[in-house]
């Protein structure tokens, strides 16, 4: 492993565990691969807060809509063996549709571009106001055909993945679960991935749990119905790591048993830009894509979110560097989408000024003060001033230049890179005590202190007595 690299896998958790602290989530699971092999994964907080078990990575967890790439992995599969093309429509595999559903090609309903409902007339069974449907409800919400006009723009629907289900079980005579399962599941070797629940007795499955408000507490949600004919859509229970693995072979050249490079090519590729965000995202054949921005040079990524009824996903693949990076979270204000962003952006940091060396490896740790966290981040030529407590830690990050240690082991820097408002040009020192410790940080004219002496501080200061 690339030394930058190992440093960025050190650090993810230590940052994550202080993320868990600040937004009080209930759990979050974390997964990092690399040409298929898993070189982290870790579990922070509980799988359920009301017994209070907590959370590891062998639990599983509702990843929602990863499950659309999962499905269009085995239309392309069908597509492999001669079975349909991406051209033909959907009406040629399943019978008794609207003529306007019935025309829509399984490339539309792959990339969204078919113009059909998002969720039915009543989308109750996002709110655990209903049981998911089953394929008589389904086939009654596309009975008055599209919404908007076909190829116009893209219109995320659960539907038309639910209807892709549908023609996989036509047009292999079998239902979906189970083929899925057989032909593209256990060839690959997920061993903690299921297309829908239940996952079995003994195995641990993370609960999800409600937003802090409007209870200003958070209650468990069950999370174990089954998804029945939308479970092609969103029925998919999967583990961090079999989600990393999973996608970190679809990049075009990562081994993979099941799918060749032209259909992983296909996936990834974008056709329908996101017309009304301010993210610049893009949608392919069950994948979404986009531009990881960063100093220095950007990373095109590809993958796949979710959210069910109090877990919210999010799986990236990296193609440059080779990996896969997939976070799990189980509450409905689940902080994944923001949290893969900053591994990303951590990634991408350590990629960019390398791993540690002997001049820098001595300023890292944990600081704290009055105003919270700082992390010192060594690199290779500099050491990087992170702040913990954002979603990405190295946004804006001051960097320090090494300069010299003294007798006494006090080590000397200089801020070489800040912004305006903080203390640009201005002279950094590492403090040890008499046993050789690093006991005071010094950032210009501000201390920072180990978080147990920032503590005492406090409680001395400001804490009333009594």
């Amino acid at each position: 492993m690339k030394p930058w690299l190992s440093a960025a896998l050190d650090y993810l958790p230590r940052w994550l565990s202080l993320q868990m602290k600040l937004q009080r989530q209930p759990g979050c699971s974390l997964a990092v691969a690399q040409h298929g092999r898993v070189l982290l994964e870790c579990a922070f907080g509980h799988a359920d807060l009301a017994t209070g078990q907590k959370l590891t990575p062998r639990h599983r967890f509702r990843v929602a809509s990863h499950s659309k790439t999962f499905t269009t992995a085995a239309v392309l599969q069908l597509r492999q063996q001669g079975r349909w093309t991406l051209d033909q429509p959907v009406g040629q595999f399943v019978g008794q549709l609207h003529p306007d559903v019935a025309a829509l090609t399984l490339a539309q309903l792959l990339s969204h571009s078919g113009g059909l409902v998002r969720d039915g007339r009543d989308a109750g069974q996002w709110q655990d106001r209903r049981p998911f449907l089953d394929e008589r409800a389904l086939r009654a919400d596309l009975a008055d055909g599209g919404v908007i006009p076909a190829d116009s723009r893209f219109k995320y629907s659960n539907h038309g993945f639910g209807l892709l289900g549908l023609a996989i079980a036509a047009v292999t005579g079998e239902p979906y679960e189970d083929w899925v399962s057989r032909e593209l599941v256990q060839p690959l070797g997920l061993t903690e991935t299921t297309p829908d629940m239940p996952t079995g007795a003994r195995v641990p499955f993370a609960k999800g749990h409600s937003s802090l408000l409007p209870l200003d507490r958070r209650v468990v949600i069950p999370g174990d119905n089954r998804t029945h004919a939308l479970a092609s859509a969103t029925g998919f229970v999967s583990t961090a790591a079999d989600l990393a693995r999973f996608y970190g072979g679809l990049a075009p050249d990562a081994p993979n048993r099941v799918l060749t490079p032209a259909s992983r090519r296909a996936m990834a590729a974008r056709r329908w830009r996101d017309p009304h965000s301010s993210i610049e995202r893009w949608y392919g054949l069950g994948t979404i894509s986009g531009t990881l921005r960063a100093g220095g040079g950007d990373w095109e990524w590809f993958g796949h979110s979710g959210g069910f009824q109090g877990t919210v996903s999010y799986t990236r693949v990296l193609p440059q560097p080779g990996l896969s990076v997939s976070v799990l979270t189980n509450a409905a204000d689940g902080m994944a989408h923001a949290w893969i962003d900053g591994a990303l952006q951590v990634l991408r940091a350590f990629e960019r000024h390398g791993g540690p060396s002997r001049r820098t490896a001595a300023w890292s740790g944990r600081w704290w003060s009055l105003w919270g966290a700082t992390d010192l981040l060594p690199m290779r030529d500099r050491v990087l001033v992170a702040n913990p407590a954002l979603a990405n830690p190295v946004l804006d990050a001051s960097e320090l230049s090494i300069e010299r240690a003294a007798r006494d082991g006090t080590a000397h820097a200089r801020i070489a890179l800040a912004g305006g408002y903080a203390s640009h040009g201005e002279p950094v020192r590492l403090e040890r005590d008499a046993k050789g410790r690093a006991s005071s940080l010094w950032l210009g004219g501000t201390q920072l202190q180990p978080e147990a002496s920032v503590a005492r501080t406090l409680r001395r200061r400001y804490q009333q007595a009594g």
